[in-house]
């Protein structure tokens, strides 16, 4: 229940702080919202194990003067509304086949504060839509929507790009920049050893702050070189940048899917 209850006063300070001075009569934003989120609960089913699918369109069916204050409202009611009804979604861990969409229908019907939502789980092999509770029978026929501005479609973000890995070649070894510091030398105690008569015992190091890497001359004998050029002190390295020390090359590369890396 605690999780529950957390909830419902999320929803109702996010929707409360954009229609804040509302009037105080007929249907409320949070009302809407929790009803959304309620049919969204007795609409869902379990499609396979560790699946369960909501509905992801809603259309709120309106009485006169609540119709007449949600046209007032217009896009941000809407905008809202589907905001809540994703982010419920996502914490229930359902599975939406579509954007959240939330439409406002006029409905003679309904006196002042009453609501109805039908809702649509969508996909080729979903019901047709259904009202939360079946329509009076004697109800005329719907006016027409809210303007297409009163709809909102919120689709849910798309995952962000896997950021490519440093890697460095060494006598044909292939290895990821995994730590703060990599150092390259002769030296058993150095992190790559090398066989090179003209690589110092700790010659070079490959540090990494971020995601930008630099390579650092140890106070070798023979100097670091990046690209043909001597350094001292820190100096990037970008994909395909060549170091040498000794008789030894390095190559530094930036890749997605790196393979064969130590």
């Amino acid at each position: 229940m605690g999780i529950v209850k957390g909830l419902e006063r999320g929803l109702e300070r996010l929707v409360a702080k954009a229609f804040r001075g509302a009037a105080n009569d007929g249907v409320k934003p949070v009302e809407i919202a929790n009803r959304l989120r309620n049919v969204m609960d007795d609409e869902a089913f379990a499609l396979s194990e560790g699946r369960t699918v909501a509905p992801h369109s809603f259309t709120v069916r309106l009485g006169d003067e609540d119709y007449e204050k949600a046209r007032g409202w217009g896009q941000p009611l809407a905008q809202e509304l589907a905001d809540v009804a994703l982010e419920h979604a996502q914490a229930q861990d359902y599975t939406l086949r579509d954007a959240v969409s939330v439409t406002f229908r006029h409905d003679p019907s309904l006196g002042r504060g009453h609501l109805e939502v039908d809702s649509s789980l969508g996909g080729p092999q979903a019901a047709p839509p259904r009202p939360s509770r079946p329509a009076p029978a004697a109800a005329p026929a719907p006016a027409p929507e809210i303007p297409r501005g009163a709809t909102t479609r919120i689709a849910p973000p798309p995952p962000r790009p896997q950021a490519p890995t440093p890697v460095i070649e060494v006598e044909g070894r292939r290895y990821g920049i995994n730590a703060e510091e990599i150092t390259i030398g002769r030296s058993s105690e150095a992190d790559i050893q090398v066989d090179d008569t003209g690589v110092s015992r700790k010659h070079t190091a490959i540090v990494r702050r971020g995601d930008r890497v630099y390579a650092r001359d140890l106070g070798s004998t023979n100097g670091t070189f990046v690209n043909g050029t001597r350094i001292t002190g820190d100096t990037e390295l970008l994909d395909g940048t060549v170091v040498a020390l000794g008789h030894t090359r390095i190559t530094f590369r930036l890749e997605a899917n790196p393979q064969g890396v130590k």
